[in-house]
């Protein structure tokens, strides 16, 4: 090769394109979702916020008046993180946190902090949830059982369906010998309004596999979470 060709051959490949800097479809893909769900959070709060602004006018209050000029906009932030849950799913939260394990005895996360909204009249409910799973010769990351949890919470919800929604979404995720799950919770509508009983708590339970089928397995559990 002689010295022109050499110095062709150079300005040629300093004219390609760096592969490494260019975005993968899937990247973008990525980034594009993120964009749109920024968009559609900034729409659907100031469109939440004008109806909380109306609700402050329909119960005799001043929306203008300098305590509540930012509350509509603060409302409207605070329902779309309580609802955050809407916009998540089982595979979003455990991602690739499932582990093939050689173990088999009972895994328990006890006491994990809830707070979900009521649908019924959409005031809190709050309390502490415990799990526990027989292994399949796979584990999950403890931290994924309080984030299902969450994204269940994080939802209009009823404790009734909270519970048996936790349940099924571990067993679908980790497909475990059994699932026991148990929720104890204060809710608000009980507190605050209607029959406004303070010390009264709500216990729900949700057994499957081995945790229903076995009553030895079950009670197990059960001591255990106490």
């Amino acid at each position: 090769m002689n010295s022109l060709e050499s110095v062709d051959t150079v300005k040629f490949s300093s004219m390609r394109p760096d592969n490494s800097k260019i975005p993968k479809k899937e990247e973008e893909n990525e980034f594009k979702t993120e964009l749109e769900n920024e968009e559609t959070k900034s729409i659907s709060s100031s469109q939440i916020a004008k109806s909380y602004s109306d609700i402050l006018a329909l119960i005799g209050e001043n929306p203008a008046r300098q305590g509540l000029e930012k509350t509509p906009i603060r409302a409207a932030n605070a329902l779309l993180h309580f609802t955050k849950g809407y916009t998540q799913n089982i595979n979003d939260v455990v991602q690739d946190a499932i582990f093939n394990e050689d173990v088999d005895d009972m895994v328990i996360v006890k006491d994990i902090d809830m707070y979900s909204l009521c649908e019924h009249h959409m005031v809190p409910f709050f309390g502490k949830v415990s799990i526990g799973y027989l292994p399949n010769k796979k584990v999950i990351g403890l931290s994924k059982l309080a984030r299902i949890v969450e994204m269940f919470s994080r939802r209009l919800q009823i404790q009734e369906r909270l519970t048996v929604e936790i349940a099924n979404a571990i067993m679908e995720a980790l497909e475990p010998r059994g699932v026991g799950v148990v929720v104890h919770a204060t809710h608000m509508c009980m507190v605050m309004r209607g029959v406004e009983k303070l010390s009264s708590k709500t216990v729900t339970s949700a057994m499957l596999g081995e945790f229903r089928n076995d009553s030895k397995t079950r009670q197990e559990f059960l001591s255990l979470i106490k």
